[in-house]
Order: structure tokens, then sequence, then C-alpha cells
């Protein structure tokens, strides 16, 4: 009886139970939100070239299962890691492919013999309670000659700077209510996620910004919904993104082993 008390408020039970809690609003947000849409549209667009059809790659993560039913497109085989069952409910409604595989685990626990051609690592680093034992985990899994995606969002985006410059917040990398509503624990700039990869042995071979975001998060959503920024504006400000990385709402790195 000990034993399953114990268990049941383990670290990795609370983070699952975290995951669930966040999962409540998150799914909602992110569905709703045409911005949201198209970024993750944007990234597979950008990470397309590096990547091989006969392939076996790994998700970290699957939310609503937007990006999940994107990248399944791309690869062979694609085994996807959640430790939140919401989600995997949720995403599952939209992945009905044969070559997709959904586990329920933390990253921190996931171990497999499996070697993976490429790991998706998209929006998760900032979510992670330690970002170096999830870049270890991935180390372990990924072959030799394999690539890891990772993509955050960006401390530096032009609407956070504009937000402070308004003295709507004090700190770019502090933790908006935005930030704690979907379940982030840091924010990343380019210095600081460049620190973590290489620290943890990667070496990065492309790296840049996913569209230049000049306002909220709400007021993106509008001026889409609404036919103000209509697809000629949304692909110069993708465009734009590779000319000011620093600038843009989300910040990817493409990386090998050593």
């Amino acid at each position: 009886m000990m034993k399953k008390e114990q268990q049941s408020t383990s670290p990795l039970s609370a983070e699952k139970a975290f995951l669930d809690k966040v999962s409540e609003t998150y799914v909602t947000s992110i569905s709703s939100s045409s911005q949201d849409r198209l970024i993750r549209e944007l990234v597979v667009r950008t990470l397309t070239p590096f990547i091989n059809r006969r392939s076996r790659a790994l998700e970290l993560g699957c939310s609503d299962g937007y990006m999940t039913h994107q990248i399944s497109q791309l690869v062979e085989a694609l085994d996807i890691i959640e430790g939140s069952n919401k989600f995997i409910e949720e995403a599952q409604k939209l992945n009905t492919q044969k070559n997709t595989h959904f586990i329920y685990a933390l990253f921190e626990e996931y171990e497999t013999d499996v070697r993976y051609d490429y790991v998706f690592a998209t929006f998760v680093l900032e979510h992670v309670i330690d970002v170096n034992k999830v870049l270890r985990m991935i180390r372990s899994v990924l072959k030799p000659s394999g690539l890891l995606f990772v993509v955050v969002p960006n401390a530096n985006a032009l609407s956070r700077q504009l937000a402070y410059h308004m003295g709507l917040i004090t700190d770019l990398k502090g933790l908006t209510d935005n930030d704690l509503h979907h379940g982030h624990r840091r924010v990343y700039d380019r210095v600081v996620l460049n620190r973590d990869l290489t620290e943890a042995g990667f070496v990065i071979m492309s790296q840049g910004g996913i569209l230049l975001k000049f306002l909220a998060d709400f007021q993106m959503d509008k001026m889409i919904d609404s036919g103000i920024l209509q697809e000629p504006q949304l692909n110069g400000l993708y465009t734009l993104g590779f000319e000011y990385p620093d600038l843009c709402g989300s910040l990817f790195a493409v990386c090998k082993l050593p």
C-alpha cells in the first residue's frame, strides 16, 4: 500500500497530472488559433528539405495532433511520446495512419532499442522540467547520422519587445500569463538555445527564425481571420524571418551528433 502511495506522488506521476491539467485548455486554444496552425505548417515547410521519406522518426509530444499528422506524411514510420493521455486521445482523432504509434510516457523515462533517423522536439524544451535530461535521452535514441529538429518560442520576438516597451511586461524572459497558461517553464532566446544544445553535445547545422511576429497572438489571429493578413503578407513575414531571425515568434535549430 505504501508503495502505491509513493508511486502516485512521485515527480513523474505529478508531471503527468500537470500535463493532463494543461491539456484541458491548451488543445482548445491552439486548435482555434489560425496563427498557431500557420506556424506549425511553416515549421514543417522549413524542415522538409532535411527529411528523407524512407526514415523512422520520433516526435516528442503531440498536443492536438495537427503537427503529428503533417510529420507522418514525411516519414515511413513515426513514434510519438506523450505524457498526457488526454493529448493522445485528441491527437488520435486526426491520426489514423498505420505509420503512427503513440507511446504514453514522459520524455525523461523513455527507453527503447530503436534508433531514429529524426527526432522532432518542436515546442517542447520550454515545457520540460530538466532540459539536459531530455536532450540526453534524445542523444541515446538518435542514429549516429540522425538529425534533431528543435523549435522554441522566442523571447526577443518583435511582438514581445513591443509589449515590453508598452509596459505590458517587465522582462523579456519572464513568464507571461500566456506562457503559464500553456505550461511553459522557461523562455528561450537564440543564445540560450544554442548553449543548451551545444552543452548537450549536439552540433548545430542550421538555425533561424520562423515568421516575423509583430503583434500579440490574439491580434495575429484576428488579422489572419479577417483577411488583413493574406497569403502574400504571411509568406513575406515568413521570408523576412530568415533575414531577421531574432524578431521571429519562434526559433528553429537543426542539429546532428558530433
